[in-house]
């Protein structure tokens, strides 16, 4: 799945979900080292509890983060958006 960010510096989000959980998630853009580390930290997570974790994280100033926009990228998938 792709997902276009919206308000961080990354651009986007890939990742894959094999039966409910979270698999092979990688950041387009942003600081690289620490979007490696939320990816290897949710590798096989339930996505519910990805979710959980991430959601309303803040980066500085703005109303959301990379950690938060993947929370909403996993509500749109459940969602069957995306």
């Amino acid at each position: 799945m792709k997902y276009k960010t919206s308000g961080v510096c990354s651009r986007e989000i890939n990742f894959e979900v094999v039966d409910g959980k979270l698999h092979n998630v990688s950041y387009v853009g942003g600081c690289n080292g620490n979007l490696q580390g939320i990816g290897r930290l949710v590798e096989g997570m339930d996505i519910d509890e990805a979710i959980k974790r991430l959601e309303g994280i803040r980066c500085g100033f703005k109303s959301t983060s990379c950690p938060d926009q993947l929370s909403k990228a996993l509500k749109e998938y459940k969602a069957g958006n995306m």
